[in-house]
């Protein structure tokens, strides 16, 4: 899930999305057809009142030339998010006692 508050449009939310990839590549990790893995954007610029009354509303939208800042927020945002949850993550013992350490208590 990757939330923004840039003013963009769906085809270039689609596009910072797919940056997500970058940053799980960054970490070794595949992402490919089959791998379950999903990234969501949204963008809360775009504020429309609940009853509103106009029928076409003005809109916003980053421009194509500055794109390439958000593109590299995706990949970073994410990279920094799958670590943060490696680290957060605790030991556990699974099935026949099969221990296996946090990242945080093998890097001590």
């Amino acid at each position: 899930m990757l939330a923004t508050d840039l003013p963009l449009e769906s085809r270039q939310l689609n596009r910072v999305a797919r940056r997500c990839g970058a940053g799980l590549a960054r970490l070794g990790a595949f992402w490919g057809h089959g791998s379950g893995d999903i990234a969501v954007a949204f963008s809360t610029a775009g504020r429309i009142a609940h009853h509103e009354a106009a029928d076409i509303l003005p809109m916003t939208m980053l421009n194509e030339s500055r794109i390439d800042l958000p593109f590299r927020a995706a990949a970073e945002a994410t990279q920094e998010a799958v670590l943060n949850a490696m680290l957060a993550a605790p030991a556990i013992t699974g099935r026949d006692g099969h221990r296996r350490p946090s990242l945080a208590d093998a890097l001590v």
